[in-house]
């Protein structure tokens, strides 16, 4: 990575990830994940997974037969998005022709991780003139005045923040008046995992978005009782098949939908692209913290994400 990352109780300095290609008749397909680290599913255990698997991907094993196969997570997540993209190779058509969702540039946000101070938080956000979405990482240590600092650099952004479980109940109540004086858009997945059935009995003046609350379909119904907004990562659902699935739901239930990322290279960002596009809020800036990118990958500019290649993926 270009430096080490910074959130609620964990530091990213490399990424680590599984790249699956899957090939039929002279054409391959590729699929890459990350995992999800905070539930322990990591690259080794998903190489494992997915060599168990060899058997039935040789004997044609489909996209709906590997949602039985395999549970959410990092390899299927691989795997699915290979077969997406095989799909696609083998039928001639691009992702947008598969899938039917149109392709247009993407809003995506830019990422600042926790800093030591508030002041580094708001010199960050100066140093990012031009884009339009900050997506501003917080923990327990001075939250308000972080939010202050950014605001204050940038009165002319949006500005969503993500606690990553970071919060106690009170801590929330205590910080969210004024996140809503800062014009702070959404707060992201105060509370932890399992512990945050006390925002059912909260009115909250910001909207609040499930990410490590809300991993597929079969947490759904905890989560449209208790947020506002679900994030879909293809790494917690297993892939863009399950993902497409969450996403149409969660909008049926009348949540907002966000697509976010596990970091990855533009290989991995370009099925959660397709989500993004249904999505009110896309966080798909993962390449951008990285030394490296794939060949022919997604070009961002100032916070906004081009429509992908076929080379690249679909």
């Amino acid at each position: 990575m270009r430096a080490p990352f910074r959130i609620t109780g964990h530091v990213f300095t490399e990424l680590d990830s599984l790249v699956v290609e899957l090939s039929e008749g002279g054409r391959s397909g590729r699929g890459e994940a990350a995992g999800v680290y905070y539930l322990g599913d990591h690259t080794v255990d998903a190489l494992e997974q997915v060599a168990a698997i060899v058997p039935e991907l040789e004997r044609g094993l489909d996209r709906a037969a590997l949602q039985a196969l395999l549970p959410p997570g990092g390899a299927r997540n691989a795997v699915d998005c290979a077969l997406w993209d095989l799909e696609c190779k083998l039928a001639g058509r691009t992702i947008w022709e598969q899938s039917g969702v149109a392709p247009r540039v993407l809003d995506t946000c830019q990422t600042i991780g926790v800093l030591p101070t508030p002041a580094d938080s708001g010199a960050a956000a100066a140093a990012l003139a031009g884009y339009g979405l900050l997506k501003l990482k917080l923990d327990a240590d001075r939250p308000v005045e972080r939010v202050r600092a950014v605001r204050g650099a940038r009165p002319d952004a949006r500005i969503i923040v993500d606690v990553n479980q970071g919060f106690t109940l009170a801590q929330l109540q205590e910080c969210l008046p004024e996140f809503a004086a800062a014009r702070v858009e959404m707060v992201e997945q105060p509370l932890p995992r399992g512990g945050d059935d006390g925002l059912e009995d909260i009115e909250s003046p910001v909207p609040i978005c499930a990410d490590e609350s809300c991993l597929h379909r079969g947490e759904l119904d905890a989560a449209a009782r208790r947020y506002d907004m679900i994030n879909i990562k293809l790494d917690k659902t297993g892939g863009l098949t399950e993902a497409l699935l969450l996403a149409d739901e969660a909008a049926a239930r009348g949540l907002d939908v966000m697509v976010g990322n596990m970091l990855g290279t533009s290989l991995a960002m370009a099925p959660a692209f397709l989500i993004g596009l249904k999505a009110k809020i896309a966080d798909l800036d993962g390449p951008l913290a990285l030394r490296g990118d794939r060949l022919n990958p997604i070009r961002y500019e100032k916070g906004r994400a081009e429509p992908f290649s076929r080379e690249l993926w679909g």
